[in-house]
């Protein structure tokens, strides 16, 4: 072999293990790249202006959630609040102050490992927050007809993944996502994606599953998720199904009046 097929040799060698390493880096921090609790990427906004009671929730595995719950009315429907992959219950207040000038209650936690809660964040974790938040309002006297579910971005994969084959009053998906591992293959489309993730998050397959009338809102700017992932979710939804694609916004969705009375109608059509 002469000492240029022996210099490519190596060049590549050296390639190939730097592939590795880095691969095998992403299979071992993947959920440090993919949950990020105190990373403050929303708006904080002023305080939240609705009172609230805090709350502890026990999930099957001993897991401790913290929330916050407003309860204007017992008789009104309530809204459940699923949260993104990034912050704490505080970068949610802007959002929960227009919605807690709806005509419905509201409920938000925080995640395990998310703003106090106890634990660390997995998809099956998630999955797990999500049952036993549902499961504490049900034994509230709060039935499925009652509760509008709501996703954000990560969220809206877990309010997916609870909402099939239930009755629920309405879910709502802000900015969701086709599955972890389409967003993988945007962010890494170099590496092996679909073996690494341990998350998965297969919302487009589920979706068929949900019998729920569903709003799903999704700017065409986002520049996290992909518009076209949004729209997706929305054309293999079941009927009764919305949409509120606004031309300028971004993966932080403008919480301006459109949007807002976008869900007044949509809440106003549950009734």
């Amino acid at each position: 072999m002469n000492k240029k097929k022996m210099s490519l040799f190596y060049i590549f060698g050296l390639i190939l293990i730097l592939y590795l390493i880095v691969t095998l880096g992403l299979y071992i921090f993947q959920r440090k790249l993919l949950y990020h609790p105190n990373f403050n990427s929303h708006l904080k906004g002023d305080g939240l202006i609705h009172s609230f009671e805090n709350i502890n929730i026990r999930t099957e595995d001993n897991i401790n959630l913290k929330g916050w719950l407003h309860l204007k009315n017992p008789k009104k429907k309530i809204i459940l609040f699923f949260h993104g992959n990034a912050g704490t219950l505080d970068n949610r207040i802007y959002k929960l102050n227009f919605l807690g000038n709806l005509d419905v209650n509201f409920l938000i936690i925080g995640w395990r490992g998310y703003s106090g809660s106890s634990g660390k964040p997995s998809e099956f974790g998630l999955y797990q927050d999500a049952k036993s938040v549902l499961n504490w309002l049900n034994s509230k006297g709060i039935t499925d007809d009652k509760i509008i579910l709501y996703g954000e971005s990560l969220g809206t994969s877990v309010a997916i993944e609870v909402g099939q084959n239930r009755d629920f009053a309405g879910i709502i998906l802000e900015a969701p996502f086709t599955s972890m591992i389409d967003i993988g293959k945007k962010y890494y489309p170099f590496f092996p994606v679909e073996l690494l993730l341990k998350d998965k998050y297969v919302s487009k397959n589920k979706i068929k599953n949900i019998k729920s009338p569903v709003l799903v809102m999704h700017g065409k700017k986002d520049n996290i998720v992909p518009f076209y992932m949004g729209k997706k979710i929305y054309d293999l939804a079941n009927q009764p199904k919305f949409k509120y694609f606004p031309d300028d916004d971004d993966h932080m969705m403008n919480f301006d009046k459109n949007l807002v009375n976008e869900i007044h109608l949509f809440l106003k059509n549950l009734n």
